[in-house]
């Protein structure tokens, strides 16, 4: 889904620029508001992990990859705010060290990628949560069919861009055929990794999950060395879900996760082109592709310059997107974090 240089003319790209720049300033305000001391961390972790995942591509159908757009998956864990920060840091990272979509196109992506996911994907989460029983199970559900709704939905925002500012003469019911047809299909992967990547954090550390707040579970006695639930006039009582884990091993977990999956499984992934590489090639979309400004960046297309070794090429390069994006993710939530801090103060809120 990352669009390249040249797909989008300038006007219709400077547009959505100003746009992605004016909910990223919302953003940055509302993140206040999701982000602690306890879930700034999360959200760093988090933009590294989606890095991570990006770079596994998995086979859908006809010679066709897809991969995690990740605003589902952030959304949710983070919060919807955070989560545009986050994936808009994972879209920098790769335009600008990975040639990896567009710089001139980078309005474009965060606007199609990052907001319209995790706008997407919060709604229909939040819409489910309102009528599904409040239990961890619910959550799940909810998020894959969040993040099953979110991809198509980029695609169509996509089409819709490509309708206005297009620079190949394309009929638009062939691109928005191809491009919702294809991408249903690699919902359906978005879906399976955010539904289960949800699970296994709720499991551990439920209150770091910004989707799942407010849950709670019924209390327990032990009656003759069986665990059942305490009687409380009008109903049981209950509490909130107890964490399995500190956070720090979370996110030492996490973070070896990440640099697993990009340094060393990313090799395994499919080759083929992805959703819309696969579209743009079939439909003529990219005869007016520029080449990428970054293109001579020392780790374009995901490889390290001068090592020759393909594997060790492509885990390096894995590997330094890892740590280079969780330090940038978790220096913006900092400082997001403690602007927070200091609006919270008596200084802050004085006259």
């Amino acid at each position: 889904m990352h669009v390249p240089d040249g797909f989008i003319d300038a006007p219709t790209s400077a547009v959505t620029a100003v746009a992605a720049a004016g909910a990223l300033a919302v953003s940055l305000r509302g993140a206040r508001r999701e982000l602690d001391e306890r879930t700034a961390p999360l959200a760093g972790l988090v933009a590294a992990f989606i890095f991570a995942v990006q770079m596994l591509n998995f086979p859908v159908a006809a010679g066709t990859s897809g991969h995690l757009l990740g605003g589902a998956l952030a959304a949710i864990l983070v919060g919807p705010y955070t989560g545009v920060l986050c994936v808009s840091v994972v879209l920098l990272m790769q335009g600008v060290l990975f040639a990896d979509g567009g710089l001139t196109a980078l309005g474009v992506n965060i606007t199609d990628m990052a907001i319209t996911t995790t706008v997407v994907s919060y709604a229909v989460f939040r819409a489910l949560l309102a009528v599904l029983p409040r239990k961890r199970r619910s959550v799940t559900v909810a998020s894959f069919v969040a993040a099953l709704a979110s991809v198509p939905a980029a695609a169509v925002v996509f089409t819709l861009l490509y309708a206005i500012g297009g620079t190949t003469d394309v009929s638009i019911g062939k691109v928005a055929t191809a491009m919702i047809g294809v991408h249903v299909l690699i919902g359906v992967g978005e879906a399976v990794i955010t539904a289960l990547t949800v699970s296994a954090v709720i499991a551990v550390r439920p209150d770091l999950v910004h989707g799942a707040r407010g849950l709670r579970q019924r209390l327990k006695l032990r009656v003759n060395g069986a665990l059942v639930d305490a009687p409380a006039p009008g109903g049981a009582p209950t509490a909130p879900l107890a964490a399995r884990t500190s956070r720090r091993t979370l996110w030492m977990t996490g973070l070896v996760a990440s640099l697993v999956l990009a340094g060393f499984v990313s090799f395994y992934a499919s080759a083929n082109p992805d959703g819309l590489e696969k579209v743009a090639h079939d439909q003529g979309i990219d005869k007016k592709q520029d080449r990428h400004a970054a293109a001579g960046s020392p780790l374009a297309d995901y490889g390290v310059r001068n090592v020759s070794d393909a594997r060790l090429s492509g885990g390096l390069a894995g590997v330094i997107g890892v740590g280079v994006t969780v330090v940038a993710g978790s220096a913006v939530f900092w400082a997001v974090r403690r602007r927070r801090t200091e609006d919270a103060s008596p200084a802050g809120t004085g006259a």
